[in-house]
């Protein structure tokens, strides 16, 4: 059966993924929902260049529905599910889409509000193959920019460029060193689509400040884009 979904979206590769998967399966997606987390470091939810979500909408021409949270452990739920309870009121969902890859923690408390509103939850990537994934992204012409690193292996070079196969084969060499995370869920990275087939225009990077914290950590904060015709 085809559903109205909303999909949940951070900016980043997976979240919107995910929701390509369940267009490409006859889903309606009726609106884009994105949480506002003053805590950097929350455990739900992905916090950077999130802004960005609003051209991304504009972009797929999807409404956007945000809501903020002050990220504390748990209370955060209470107001994902104000959101949510927000969504199916005024976009009639009748379910979610996450981007949900191996954080059971993040699936569970999802799933369990979802269970409360009577929503279905739908998690396409769930434990899929981690290069899999990197490289779906590019077969599904997906451009991805890491917009932070943090872990060994890394450096500030990998911001603000768009990656490709030769980037997934060193990611996959540093598994095989150091056990990074390929698809980044362990927090070694964090990513910003800047493209995707849903997007009608592309973003376009205005002015960026990247900031280096120590040798394998640093991040990209993007103070201005716009949307771009696609070439």
């Amino acid at each position: 059966m085809k559903e109205k979904l909303g999909a949940m979206v951070s900016g980043g590769k997976d979240s919107l993924y995910a929701m390509q998967l369940m267009q490409e399966k006859g889903h309606e997606i009726t609106c884009a929902m994105n949480m506002k987390s003053a805590n950097e470091s929350s455990y739900m939810f992905h916090t950077p260049n999130f802004h960005l979500v609003e051209l991304q909408a504009e972009s797929m021409n999807v409404p956007l529905l945000k809501h903020e949270t002050q990220g504390k452990k748990e209370e955060e739920l209470k107001d994902l599910k104000e959101m949510l309870e927000k969504a199916k009121k005024e976009y009639g969902i009748e379910g979610i889409t996450t981007g949900a890859l191996f954080s059971d923690y993040q699936r569970e408390r999802i799933e369990n509000i979802c269970e409360e509103l009577n929503l279905k939850c739908f998690s396409p990537l769930w434990h899929m193959d981690q290069e899999q994934e990197m490289r779906d992204l590019m077969k599904a012409e997906f451009k991805i920019m890491f917009s932070s690193v943090a872990a060994h292996g890394f450096d500030e070079s990998w911001l603000g460029r768009i990656l490709d196969e030769t980037d997934i084969d060193k990611l996959v060499e540093m598994n095989s060193k150091v056990g990074i995370n390929i698809a980044g869920e362990g927090g070694e990275f964090e990513s910003l689509v800047v493209d995707c087939p849903m997007f009608s225009k592309k973003l376009q990077i205005v002015d960026k400040e990247i900031i280096v914290e120590s040798e394998h950590v640093a991040k990209m904060l993007v103070k201005e884009a716009k949307l771009v015709n696609k070439e």
